[in-house]
């Protein structure tokens, strides 16, 4: 089964490890540096780094304030003190004020309130807009979260996105995360989860189908039991939704426990999600039974299809 990482609950924007962005930007410094004719050079150049190097990136001196920054909050990223962070976040933005990822960090750890984080994402997110540039935006679409410059931005707008969700501004949470996977609809983030979930929140059956058709490849256990429940909604217990829900079930039967709550939620979430298994039922379970509980009768058609199936996740 492949395994992820789990989304972190209850914060909009987790940040990255710290170690792999730092050796990606590094790597992207050292090869702007060179003038390579044809891809066989470059191929050759990096075989021979490697090969120099024991398959180690060189660190890059930092030349720009905001390198200079976003070094300061890779190290943030990096220390367990909160007020460490949060003191690194204020000094990278004394350096350079367009500091996205500063913003993300102060959003995560020093706002208080949903209003505050929102505030301090949306800095951000208008930072990136400034240092990328609209013609970056053009120029780019399609494959964003490949840049390594863009993820900063990227994760600015998906907190924002989350936090105006939590505030009740759902249109506005709705227009980000559209945005999001138009820039990179290949969804490095998961952008499309929290969209299905906001969806399903207000009802909009449609516009939920819709979603899972542009994802109909994702074969997790969350896009399988939200397309059961959103046949039921539309058109109730019956052949389609009955055999969306055994296939889920079959899928993963852990989650049933959960939503029927025959089993407790542990008191701490899996950190790593493993397709098919206990730790996916965990974190599925956890978005998806508000939509449950809310729909009439659909806890019910639940328990009596589990109940019929020779397997129950026991």
């Amino acid at each position: 089964m492949s395994k992820k990482k789990a989304k972190t609950t209850g914060k909009a924007a987790a940040p990255p490890q710290g170690g792999t962005e730092r050796v990606m930007s590094d790597l992207m410094r050292l090869l702007s540096e060179q003038n390579f004719k044809n891809t066989e050079e470059a191929n050759q150049f990096m075989h021979d780094l490697m090969q120099k190097t024991g398959g180690f990136i060189p660190p890059r001196a930092s030349e720009t304030a905001l390198d200079k920054a976003q070094d300061l909050i890779f190290q943030a990223w990096e220390t367990r003190s909160r007020a460490q962070r949060i003191k690194l976040a204020r000094r990278a933005l004394t350096i350079s004020p367009d500091c996205v990822d500063a913003f993300n960090l102060l959003a995560e750890d020093n706002a208080e309130t949903p209003a505050e984080s929102c505030a301090f994402y949306e800095a951000g997110m208008k930072a990136g807009e400034r240092t990328l540039g609209k013609d970056f935006f053009k120029q780019n679409q399609g494959h964003f979260w490949g840049l390594i410059e863009t993820r900063p931005y990227m994760r600015a707008r998906f907190g924002l996105a989350v936090t105006l969700r939590r505030l009740g501004r759902m249109d506005e949470a709705d227009k980000h995360l559209r945005e999001l996977l138009r820039l990179n609809p290949n969804d490095n983030q998961g952008v499309r989860y929290e969209l299905i979930s906001l969806l399903s929140e207000i009802g909009d059956t449609a516009a939920v189908d819709k979603l899972m058709a542009q994802y109909e490849d994702d074969a997790s256990a969350e896009w399988q039991y939200t397309a059961a429940l959103n046949a039921f909604r539309k058109h109730g217990a019956g052949a389609k939704a009955d055999d969306l829900l055994a296939k889920a079930i079959a899928f993963n039967p852990h989650v049933p426990n959960y939503l029927l709550m025959r089993k407790p939620m542990p008191p701490e979430l899996p950190e790593y999600i493993e397709l098919g298994q206990e730790s996916e039922a965990i974190h599925c379970a956890l978005d998806a039974l508000p939509f449950w509980g809310e729909t009439p009768g659909a806890l019910e058609w639940l328990r009596k299809t589990v109940e019929k199936l020779p397997t129950s996740g026991e």
